[in-house]
């Protein structure tokens, strides 16, 4: 079986990259800044260098994600990021093998894009593997027996949700909820209820430091961005209480698909489920209060990842050292 040397996983807000026999050696936003020219756009930076550039370009600057809900709309710009990645880690051009990981609810018109991707970047060979098997791995979870797990995660553009046995996704969808479109949605909700007009990278802060699911939590962060009508500054005390009306609704989309899958599934699988736990993890996971939301709202037990933000990549880079268990993996793919 071939050898594989590196394991991405590009998602809709970063870009891990995990190198087998060094770990994870590198994680970058997903983002590209691009200005307008006579010949078409031109990047001015990619990776780290776009996300400082957030909030302070000038306005016909575009800062953005060229891979949204594991589809890579914006197929040029995905190339040149992950070639410049790939230059930080020591890849080699038409040589090293890669596992590439990638949502499981998409369609064979998206995988064929991702492989476009690849091989324009001049990957050796490409193997596609579902994120949320990793994630297992990575967790420590058995997943080549019939036991069932079931898997959640939550990240930038999208959430996956799955159901694994024997190596294999029996059940999955993708959602297009992620941290993305709650950082938006702070910056609509707060533009209604305080007429107070912040940016996204300002909302993303106010989701991470106060943001949480908890009815009653008294977390509350300063916060100055422009009055809505007089286009003056302003600065206003935003609670994480304000912030639930623009955050839970997600979570309550999260839960309806979670007991829509699982109300699909035998009895025994269900059974499988509920001894073993619902694995959640991805970045979102990190929110105050989640594990609470979750047993309020749903009738399974979770259990929230300890390492959310890593856990996928380093059971891709578990995978990458196992090769026996690698291989069942691929073959019932």
């Amino acid at each position: 079986m071939r050898k594989y040397k590196y394991a991405i996983e590009m998602g809709g807000g970063f870009t891990n990259i995990y190198v087998k026999g060094q770990g994870l050696a590198l994680k970058e936003p997903t983002l590209v800044a691009a200005e307008p020219t006579e010949e078409g756009y031109k990047v001015i930076a990619l990776g780290l260098d776009a996300k400082r550039l957030v909030g302070k370009t000038k306005e016909n600057i575009e800062i953005f994600t060229p891979c949204v809900y594991g589809e890579h709309s914006n197929y040029e710009y995905s190339v040149v990021l992950l070639k410049h990645l790939l230059s930080k880690v020591g890849f080699k051009p038409n040589e090293d093998n890669v596992l590439f990981l990638t949502p499981c609810g998409i369609t064979a018109h998206e995988k064929d894009n991702i492989l476009r991707v690849c091989e324009s970047v001049n990957m050796g060979y490409v193997d596609l593997i579902p994120a949320v098997i990793c994630s297992c791995v990575g967790e420590g979870r058995k997943i080549d027996g019939s036991n069932v797990h079931m898997v959640v995660n939550i990240g930038g553009t999208y959430t996956d949700i799955a159901v694994i046995n024997m190596s294999n996704i029996m059940k999955g969808a993708t959602l297009s909820i992620g941290g993305k479109s709650i950082d938006a949605s702070i910056v609509n909700y707060l533009a209604y209820k305080d007429e107070l007009v912040i940016g996204l990278s300002t909302a993303e802060i106010l989701k991470n430091d106060v943001g949480s699911l908890y009815e009653n939590d008294t977390l509350n962060m300063e916060v100055t961005g422009v009055d809505l009508k007089t286009k003056s500054p302003k600065t206003v005390v935003i609670s994480s209480y304000d912030l639930l009306n623009a955050i839970e609704p997600f979570f309550a989309e999260i839960v309806r698909a979670i007991d829509t899958t699982i109300n699909t599934l035998p009895p025994e699988v269900v059974t499988d489920i509920i001894n073993n736990k619902i694995l959640v993890c991805g970045g979102v996971a990190k929110l105050q209060g989640l594990e609470h939301f979750f047993k309020k709202h749903l009738k399974y037990p979770v259990q929230i990842s300890e390492d959310t933000d890593y856990i996928t990549s380093l059971g891709a880079g578990k995978l990458l050292s196992d090769q026996p268990l690698l291989e069942s993996v691929l073959k019932r793919l």
